[in-house]
């Protein structure tokens, strides 16, 4: 190839859009993917809005994310023809991302497509899924399960919460999801969850603890609703913490965690270590599955169509997750 679509961004302030670059313009790396598909997490809408501080320099292909096959490596650990995937790691953020026609990494990123997960299959997970699959994990090597009590997921209707009611239900937990979306119900429902909060009418309360209503959190926003969270998960459950839509800041005390022996887990899935990525992957092509696709899949756009995703995902009105469609062979 000469030159290839990719969707570049040039600054903090939302000039990005489609231009043709060369494998010359990229980041360095081993490694050449013919990008099939990538997808739109909140962290892209925010870069390519100017909506947050996510590039650490510019110009810079956007997407966290992408799917698709080896067509070049300098490496004897991925090779041509590779049906392989890329999640985090620096894409966007200090190196080209995902949404160009073709990506180049270093070898260390690229996992294998797991058997039985097609290249949309993993960008209908992505950093979204894999963050899911992460948080779960950690809550069970900290000795979460299902008979210690519900999980409640907060920010439930979004990418990360949509997935984790469906893997979470699948895996024999009773999930409560707590969303402000009053007419998302019957989709929650679908996923798996056995009940639903309305944010706008919890009563969230002032103690440093209140009654104890969960056995562990999946929590997508910080900010009022994690301290809350930290008052009202019951002794020992984990709370694995993920999102910051809500905001960044966390008011509570030490009681939950000194009185209840609460557990606050920070869940970073761009830095993971590759033994365990592989071991998360391999779980999301296997129990962790989620079952239906067809449902939290609820838009497939090209890399020309992603302006509109971008201003609802910041918005706060998007349900779901996206896929991107660039080119399958």
């Amino acid at each position: 190839m000469t030159t290839f679509r990719a969707f570049r961004i040039h600054d903090d302030k939302g000039q990005a859009g489609i231009e043709q670059v060369s494998l010359d313009d990229l980041s360095s790396g081993e490694v050449v993917i013919k990008a099939a598909y990538s997808d739109i997490n909140y962290k892209d809408a925010l870069a390519a809005t100017g909506k947050g501080k996510i590039l650490r320099k510019y110009p810079l292909i956007g997407g966290i994310d992408v799917s698709g096959i080896v067509v070049s490596s300098s490496t004897g650990a991925v090779h041509e023809g590779d049906e392989v995937l890329v999640t985090g790691h620096g894409l966007s953020e200090d190196h080209d991302g995902g949404y160009a026609e073709y990506v180049r990494v270093p070898a260390n990123w690229v996992v294998p497509l797991p058997d039985g997960m097609t290249p949309f299959d993993a960008m209908a997970l992505g950093t979204a899924g894999f963050t899911a699959g992460l948080a779960i994990y950690q809550m069970e090597h900290n000795a979460q399960t299902p008979d210690r009590g519900p999980i409640a997921v907060n920010g439930a209707t979004g990418g990360v919460g949509s997935l984790a009611i469906d893997m979470l239900a699948g895996l024999g937990y009773q999930v409560i999801a707590i969303t402000g979306k009053t007419e998302a119900h019957d989709y929650l429902k679908v996923l798996g969850a056995s009940e639903i909060r309305v944010r706008q009418e919890l009563d969230m309360g002032k103690r440093p603890l209140e009654k104890a209503l969960w056995g562990g959190a999946i929590d997508n926003l910080g900010g009022e609703m994690l301290a809350w969270l930290t008052r009202t998960v019951e002794p020992l459950g984990n709370i694995a913490s993920i999102g910051l839509a809500a905001g960044y800041e966390l008011h509570t005390t030490v009681m939950p965690f000194i009185l209840r022996g609460v557990n606050l887990l920070g869940i970073n899935s761009s830095y993971c270590p590759r033994d365990l990525r592989l071991h998360i992957w391999k779980r999301l092509a296997g129990d962790m599955r989620p079952r239906h696709f067809d449902k939290i899949v609820t838009n497939t756009v090209s890399l020309g169509e992603m302006s509109p995703v971008f201003e609802n995902l910041v918005a706060g009105t998007a349900t779901g997750r996206t896929v991107v469609k660039i080119g399958v062979s």
